[in-house]
């Protein structure tokens, strides 16, 4: 199995697919994984793919230092600097959102665009502060089997791929994961969201009402945001309406793809 290694030797698990000359790195939710995407595994087709599971997360090591979203982000970089991999296009699902926005702040000539799949830059409804909340107080008295269910049955397009992702959840203990929703419901980049240089596409299932209002924070403060809707879709986009959002993302990444006639963002 193929592992990258960090700064500080924490050994990451990755997957690298797909012989495209366009990367797309995976940003997956906590706990999750990266099987979260396994329903965008025909985009290998038409571009290389970065699977990876954060650290603490699935196969993927950790150390006992406190987890944080900025040290998310810079294990992310030193995985695709020991790939060698350079402008690139970030999918960041939900919380994984918040870490792609974090890498785009910190290493932006490398993101040429995100796409963030039910995105938030910060916790302020009263809705998403109470699943946070739920993630945090289950985590803290170790029920990890219970949010593996729950997890794996809200994303499972398969009765196969629902076990399959609950089993992959269980991978990762409570602490990791307690420490992950902390950091979930603390994060706020909202005032930064002016500096991120590199093009957003949002992406919100038409169902997944206590999110909609975070596109007005992206549009007002991010001149290049394009939000799209899924219509039916609830939060588990990349699962269960894996056709729709392969299209989006195919359209997104073709518009906005570095060619050799583009001047680079790093040259302005």
């Amino acid at each position: 199995m193929p592992y990258a290694s960090t700064r500080d030797d924490v050994r990451i698990f990755y997957q690298l697919v797909g012989n495209g000359p366009i990367t797309l790195v995976f940003i997956h939710p906590p706990g999750m994984g990266h099987v979260t995407f396994k329903q965008q595994l025909p985009l290998a087709k038409k571009f290389r793919l970065l699977y990876l599971d954060l650290r603490g997360n699935g196969r993927s090591g950790r150390n006992e230092e406190p987890i944080t979203i900025p040290m998310l982000a810079t294990d992310i970089f030193d995985v695709c600097q020991e790939l060698n991999l350079k402008n690139f296009f970030i999918v960041g699902y939900s919380n994984g959102a918040s870490i792609a926005m974090e890498f785009a702040l910190t290493y932006p000539p490398l993101v040429e665009g995100l796409i963030l799949v039910g995105a938030f830059p910060k916790v302020n409804s009263v809705l998403l502060f109470g699943e946070f909340l739920l993630g945090i107080w289950a985590t803290k008295v170790d029920q990890m089997p219970l949010i593996a269910k729950v997890i794996g049955h809200a994303h499972a397009y398969s009765k196969e791929f629902g076990r399959e992702l609950e089993s992959y959840i269980l991978k990762t203990d409570a602490s990791t994961l307690h420490e992950m929703y902390n950091e979930g419901v603390k994060y706020d980049c909202t005032s930064k969201l002016k500096e991120i240089k590199a093009p957003i596409l949002l992406v919100y299932g038409q169902r997944d009402y206590y999110v909609h209002h975070y596109q007005k924070e992206f549009a007002a403060l991010h001149q290049q945001t394009q939000i799209i809707y899924i219509s039916k879709a609830k939060h588990q986009v990349p699962t269960r309406f894996p056709n729709e959002f392969n299209t989006i993302l195919q359209i997104f990444i073709n518009k906005h793809a570095p060619t050799n006639d583009k001047t680079s963002r790093k040259n302005f």
